[in-house]
This record gives structure tokens, sequence and C-alpha cells, in this order.
């Protein structure tokens, strides 16, 4: 977010759009993944870093919100909910805007090589020009066909042709105008050229090809061979490895406590008492996978001893968890529970846990495993005292 130095600069908003259905894509592109990290993640991470911003939205499909607004939020990202088209999805961005913002950037979500160097000289033409626009030289000639005939008629003179990227910086004022212009119901696969209509003429920022938009699966292959260049200019090139983890949890059984297990509600006469919600499974998965990249365990990030975090749900340790797994460029491959409790009985339970856990964990129904044992009435999980959780997982790092 904004850093104390950049206090006399106009106070500026990234808005980033990400709300798009992928078709060309054939899925989801904001979150497939390039060198092991979401596309939308990259990009954001260079506003966030950057120090520019006093604020950043993104616009995100109602599904992606409710999966990943959480850690959005706990990153300080506001979240709008996409619209229908593109100029929709900037609207309800725009709308979530400070009333003190000066400046605002326009960014796809699917274009996770911009530079920090790119987005200051972007904000600053639109501080002195009202609006700024990044481009590179078309590298093809371009023809102009005939809708009528399906034939080439003229060719343009490529010199004075520009292919325009993102982020498109504008003054407040003139993305309000814009907007209003756009009101009128069209899409607008780029909003500055209304800017023709307003008789504004941006300022041409010169970018770089990388600033590439992912759109087709050939984009994909291409990202990947951009990320392996810029690891191999800032690091001797590591192979991925396949890891293991291990996690262990129990908890008590008492009356008059909500049962938590995989971070759901599981109706029962007990639940399980700890220092959080006592969610066992949670618990055990997050130590394996904490495990499986070195970085110990649950009680590291959230000891015991912090009053600040009594009662605390679980699902925001598993949150963490996927924070440090990032942070360490490791993707999870698969991970297998098993629950070991008398009571209550957990084979009706094994697909809603499964579910659940897949959607905490941002992997596949098909790489997750439940199931559950009982202690045949021995020791404490035997007398019903108690429940534990194993937990094996393997991640890519």
């Amino acid at each position: 977010m904004a850093k104390s130095e950049n206090a006399k600069k106009p106070k500026a908003a990234a808005l980033i759009l990400a709300g798009g259905a992928g078709k060309r894509m054939g899925g989801d592109k904001q979150y497939m993944l390039i060198g092991g990290r979401p596309v939308l993640e990259r990009t954001a991470d260079v506003f966030l870093n950057s120090g520019l911003f006093s604020e950043i939205i993104i616009a995100l499909s109602p599904e992606n919100a409710s999966r990943h607004g959480s850690r959005w939020a706990s990153l300080g990202v506001k979240i709008a909910p996409a619209g229908a088209t593109r100029t929709a999805s900037l609207m309800n961005a725009f709308a979530l805007v400070s009333s003190d913002i000066e400046i605002v950037a326009v960014h796809d979500g699917a274009r996770p090589f911009v530079t920090s160097d790119i987005i200051t000289e972007c904000l600053e033409k639109a501080g002195s020009h009202g609006a700024a626009v990044p481009a590179v030289p078309l590298k093809d000639t371009v023809k102009v066909i005939s809708r009528e005939t399906g034939c080439f008629e003229s060719t343009p003179d490529r010199s004075a042709l520009m292919a325009v990227q993102t982020p498109q910086c504008y003054r407040r004022g003139i993305l309000e105008k814009i907007l209003s212009i756009a009101s009128d119901g069209k899409d607008y696969s780029d909003e500055s050229q209304i800017l023709e209509q307003l008789g504004i003429k941006p300022a041409c920022v010169k970018s770089d090809y990388r600033n590439m938009k992912i759109t087709t699966p050939e984009d994909i292959a291409i990202a990947e061979a951009l990320i392996s260049s810029e690891n191999e200019k800032t690091s001797v090139k590591r192979m991925p490895v396949c890891r293991s983890g291990f996690g262990y949890d129990v908890h008590r059984l008492v009356a008059g406590r909500p049962l938590k297990m995989a971070g759901v509600s599981i109706e029962h006469d007990k639940g399980l008492l700890g220092h959080s919600d006592g969610d066992v499974v949670l618990h055990a998965v997050c130590d394996a996978l904490l495990g499986s990249i070195g970085a110990g365990e649950i009680g590291i990030f959230f000891p015991p001893t912090n009053k600040a975090i009594l009662g605390i749900d679980s699902i925001r340790i598993a949150e963490k968890t996927m924070a440090v797994l990032r942070e360490n460029n490791a993707r999870i491959v698969n991970i297998d529970v098993t629950i070991v409790a008398e009571e209550p009985k957990m084979k009706p339970l094994y697909s809603v846990l499964r579910e659940s856990l897949a959607k905490i964990f941002e992997i596949p129904l098909q790489d997750i495993s439940v199931k559950a044992k009982t202690h045949e009435a021995l020791d404490a999980v035997g007398e019903r005292l108690a429940i534990e959780c194993y937990a094996a997982v393997s991640v890519v790092k």
C-alpha cells in the first residue's frame, strides 16, 4: 500500500478487472497457475508491492469472491462484484473508490508481467496529461478486411500504429466522464477508446512486450517460459521436487462446545475443546503442509499462549498456511486424512468434509481423501473422550 515517501503524490487507486469467463482459455484464467502460482496473484503482487497505491480493488466473479475474498481482504484489498461485461466490472470497481482518490489505474487481471516502472510512468503522465495508456509498436503488418467480401482492402502504415496494454491511468474526473458515456449499455474492450469522443488525447507510455495478456492456452506456455527466464536470471535453476508432510492432532470431546471438523459444523451433543475452535482435521492438515516445506507447525504462527486468538476459526489458520505455501512457491498435490473417533459416525460425512477441504486448500476434489477409524473402545478416543486426526500430504516445491 502507499508509503510515506509518496505522501506528496496524488493519491491513487488500482482497479484490477478479473471477472472474465475465460472462454478462449477454456477455464478460469485468473486462477490458472503459472510458475506454480495463480495468474491473478502474480498480477496483484506487482501493485501491492509497488507502494504507489492508497487502495486496490479487484473485480471478481461471485464464485471467486466467495472462495478467495477473505484472503484478499486480509491483504487490505477491496472486492467488487464482476459485471456481465468488462465495462460493468469497471463501473462496479470504481463505485468502491474512496472520495479522496485523484488518479485511477485500470488493469487487466490477466497481465501479470507489468512492472512498477511502467505503472509509475503511467500514473505520472496521467497526472500531467489527464490520461495515459501503455503501448508497444506492432510487430506484424496489419490489413483492413472488407466485411462484405472477406478480402483485404488496404494496408495501414504500421509505423503509426501501436498495440495498447494496461494499466490505463486517468485523473478521477476524466474516468468519471468515461463511465458516464459508457453507461449507454455498450461494452467497450478498452475504456480509453471513449477518450476520443471526449476529445482527450492520452499520453502514450512506451511499454514492454512482456506485459502480455494471458488469453489462450498458448499464452500460458509463453508465460511459463518468461517466468523460467526470470528465475534463471535471479538464481540457479532448481527443478521442482515432490515433498511429503505428516500431521497429527487430538482434541478432547466436551459437552457444550460446537463440533467443527474440516471447516464444517457438525450436529452433535459434544464439541472439541481447544484454544481455537478445536478443528482437529484442519490442524492436522495444516501441520502436515507446513512440515512438508520445513516451515514448522501451526503453533509457531498461532501460539496457544496468545489470548487474542482464543476461539479463532481454524479456517484462518488454513488461510495462513496457504499464504506460507505460496511464499515458498509450493503447490499442494494431494491430501489424505484419517479421522479416529467413536462418535459421531464419520462415514456419512465423507463427501461434505472432502468438498470443504477442496475449497479451503484450493485443490480438485479428486485429490482429497477422507476416511475414519475407531479405537475399538480403547484409550481416550475409544472411551468417547477425544477425537484424533492423522494427515499425509504431498506438495511440489
